[in-house]
């Protein structure tokens, strides 16, 4: 049963001698891992690639493949862990999440570890919705706040520690402990969540209205599934111009399209859509969107860039944003007492502001920039994202009935998974048509006959003469080095065009944070799973 839907006021005080903080610690502990292996293995690929002989392209299925699980899984959450019990749901999904994660490790062949990630996806899916109510009922009311800021940083920081992680366990070990790690981790937290957590007191109507609503469930789950294939594939197949996509992206409208009027004239509905629809959990629902977005495609394509550009290895290119975890985590325990405090709407708009700031810092990327300035820039992001998550959190759950919150929840964790995939689909395109676009305007720059050109030529020429090389050769070379700095620099105008767009979805935080109204603070945290 949801802790969320027992107005917070009368639920008892946890009955074991357990320190609620190692409650939190666990479950976000649980939560982190779950969190992680949305990005652990993005790094991993070129080794899964070679490792079981097939292309990049192929491997990337590996990302595919759990994000639509753990996308199809989350609306259907809330019922089951009403069902079987929170406790006992959630050591199921953990149970399931840890196995699979064993399973990814010693996969025989791509087939397998597919079907692997898709049973780590669901195992995994329902733990961070479910995760809220369980610290929700570990804490008194006056510091479910700062419980909050130990889930945001499961939340949070876990997408910046994957690439760091995965980049690491590539170079250093294999790509089979970017999920076996996940073993040792998983089996501890089944064991401290089996020992200290308890079921909450249950309801007096638990009972009612637990009936499912497959159809529903099925729209959504569809709608979910096709709209992650069609965003995580569209770049890689040609977008329209496959027939796969056209066929995905069919699938995803007819399924929104039928799902709108199906769970409008539901008394139970899988999902509640009026609520999106209110000016509240609306405008919350849109900036988490855009904070999933910022968040996962800054997290994917700031070690893209170095490795790249800058040429670091995978290890060098995590560690990048290893600063920015770190303020991230600190930030989340300043950001929890200012909740309480200040209204959600200016912590995000400040957020906002900070994260504008941050992108428009790396607007200005060039090839001398060293690792600090790339640290830097993730570490203000570090900043703004919690100004952004505990308010939101805060402010979507306002005025939503007490039986509604689990849907809330599922919905506000829908927001952030469909978002970060929004965020890298988006930045791709235009990394990959805005490079285009620049290096063919820089081409037509490069003409052999223009005295820049010659006078470069000549110059570059005698470098690779004094460095040994005959003068052919050398020729050759300084062609090659001339055509190598075009794309280097079409490449760095594509970046900065990219940062152009995150700067603004950032930004248009801040007119949907204007429309929130005023919450009550300093009572307790709003929950839900």
């Amino acid at each position: 049963m949801s802790a969320a839907a027992i107005d917070a006021g009368s639920l008892p005080a946890p009955s074991v001698a357990v320190n609620p903080w190692l409650i939190a610690i666990v479950v976000a502990l649980a939560s982190f891992m779950e969190v992680l292996d949305t990005t652990i293995a993005n790094v991993a690929l070129p080794y899964i690639a070679g490792g079981m002989g097939v292309s990049e392209d192929e491997a990337s299925w590996v990302v595919t493949s759990y994000l639509v699980s753990n996308a199809i899984i989350l609306t259907a959450s809330s019922f089951l862990a009403k069902m079987l019990g929170r406790k006992t749901f959630f050591l199921i999904c953990l149970g399931i999440f840890t196995v699979s994660s064993i399973l990814c490790g010693f996969a025989p062949n791509l087939n397998a570890l597919l079907l692997f990630r898709i049973l780590q996806g669901l195992g995994g899916g329902g733990m961070v919705p479910v995760a809220q109510s369980i610290l929700a009922d570990a804490f008194p009311p006056a510091k479910r706040g700062q419980a909050f800021a130990v889930f945001g940083i499961a939340v949070v920081v876990a997408p910046v520690v994957g690439p760091t992680l995965g980049g690491w366990l590539s170079d250093n070990l294999s790509w089979h402990w970017c999920f076996l790690i996940n073993a040792p981790v998983g089996l501890f937290a089944m064991v401290a969540i089996a020992a200290v957590l308890r079921e909450p007191a249950k309801a007096a109507d638990q009972k009612q209205d637990n009936s499912f609503d497959f159809i529903g469930f099925a729209l959504v789950a569809t709608f979910l599934g096709a709209l992650e294939v069609t965003l995580d594939r569209g770049l890689e197949d040609d977008w329209f111009g496959s027939s796969f996509i056209v066929a995905s992206a069919a699938i995803c409208a007819a399924a929104f399209v039928l799902m709108i009027p199906w769970e409008m004239t539901r008394r139970n509905p899988m999902i509640d859509l009026r609520m999106v629809a209110t000016r509240q959990f609306g405008a919350s629902f849109l900036v988490m969107l855009a904070t999933g977005a910022i968040l996962l495609a800054t997290t994917q394509f700031l070690p893209q860039l170095v490795q790249q550009d800058f040429g670091y290895t995978a290890t060098w290119a995590g560690l990048v944003l290893s600063p920015g975890g770190m303020v991230t985590m600190l930030m989340m325990f300043v950001v929890g007492r200012l909740a309480a405090r200040v209204q959600p709407k200016y912590l995000i708009i400040v957020g906002a502001l900070v994260i504008a700031a941050s992108m428009y810092s790396m607007t200005n990327v060039y090839g001398d920039l060293g690792f600090w300035y790339m640290a830097r820039s993730r570490m203000l992001i570090g900043v703004g994202l919690p100004l952004i998550f505990i308010p939101i959190m805060t402010a979507s759950y306002d005025g939503i009935p007490a039986g509604k919150t689990d849907q809330a929840s599922a919905l506000i964790n829908a927001a952030r998974n469909t978002g970060g995939s929004i965020g890298v689909a988006l930045v791709s395109n235009v990394l990959t048509h805005r490079q285009q676009f620049h290096q063919s305007r820089l081409v037509e720059q490069v003409t052999p006959s223009s005295p820049q050109y010659q006078d470069t030529l000549h110059q570059v020429t005698d470098f690779f003469v004094a460095q040994g090389n005959a003068l052919a050769q050398a020729h050759q070379q300084a062609i090659q080095w001339i055509g190598q700095q075009v794309q280097t620099q079409a490449s760095f105008l594509s970046y900065m065009d990219a940062f152009w767009v995150l700067m603004l979805i950032a930004l248009s935080a801040i007119p949907l944070a204007l429309t929130l109204r005023k919450v009550k603070l300093g009572g307790a945290a709003p929950v839900g799973h």
